[in-house]
């Protein structure tokens, strides 16, 4: 029996060590967190509670308004805005991965032509339907598109077809189902929906693009969890996945 004591002793001291972190973000980063996150949590020991359900925008004004969490997952420019307002700790943020738009039809469907700015515009009239995410939900692609198409003026024509997801998991079923003939979201995760297929990037000239970073919540009390997290998602193995999952 003594003979086990050292092996008791150490598996005590991991649980005393290990701690519960809630990490919060946009969806984009599902599906590589869907991955990470089990991977950090059996090389650390910490046990994460994630939340990556709603729109990157939606994110950041729940940290504004006081909502806890242990680490915050949202873009660039969100970031700077919750490092102002003392929400997130000065000096824990890091750069993960940046995402671009993304267009998608149903699997098997004939993929449109947009393989310039020209050809997205007479897709876009052309197309009987077209579905996005709810801007007034703070979806960013959806915030951005509605420019886009001011900016090719065809923004009223546009307007008359285009269908809000209202409810998120409407924003692949409804594609995949037919009720919607092009969808619009950003890459990453198109790609991890297999009823529906990528068509491609917005053209170049037009494209737009998230840059995700990721900080310490300034509520956080397992702060030094959550800089273990933000060291494992920023790692040369993490920021690999990312690019295999549509991140660039």
């Amino acid at each position: 029996m003594v003979r086990y004591l050292p092996y008791i002793a150490l598996l005590w001291c991991a649980a005393a060590q290990a701690s519960d972190i809630k990490v919060v973000g946009g969806s984009a980063v599902t599906p590589v967190m869907d991955v990470l996150v089990p991977q950090f949590e059996q090389s650390s020991g910490h046990k994460v509670r994630s939340d990556f359900d709603a729109a990157v925008g939606a994110v950041a004004t729940r940290i504004e308004k006081g909502e806890h969490a242990d680490v915050v997952i949202v873009s660039r420019a969100q970031a700077d805005r919750l490092e102002r307002a003392g929400k997130v700790v000065a000096g824990t943020r890091a750069d993960l991965a940046k995402v671009g738009v993304g267009v998608f039809v149903r699997k098997g469907a004939p993929r449109p032509e947009i393989g310039s700015v020209e050809a997205f515009r007479r897709t876009m009239l052309a197309a009987k339907s077209i579905g996005y995410n709810d801007p007034a939900a703070g979806a960013p692609v959806s915030i951005y598109l509605i420019g886009v198409f001011d900016r090719l003026g065809i923004g009223d024509a546009m307007q008359a077809k285009t269908v809000v997801f209202k409810q998120r998991g409407e924003r692949f079923a409804a594609v995949a189902r037919g009720d919607v003939a092009i969808g619009f979201n950003q890459i990453s995760e198109i790609v991890a929906v297999p009823e529906v297929d990528l068509v491609g990037p917005l053209p170049a000239a037009i494209q737009n693009y998230t840059q995700f970073t990721v900080a310490v919540a300034a509520s956080s009390r397992e702060a030094e969890a959550a800089k273990q997290f933000i060291r494992f998602i920023t790692s040369a193995t993490a920021q690999a996945l990312m690019r295999a999952r549509g991140f660039e």
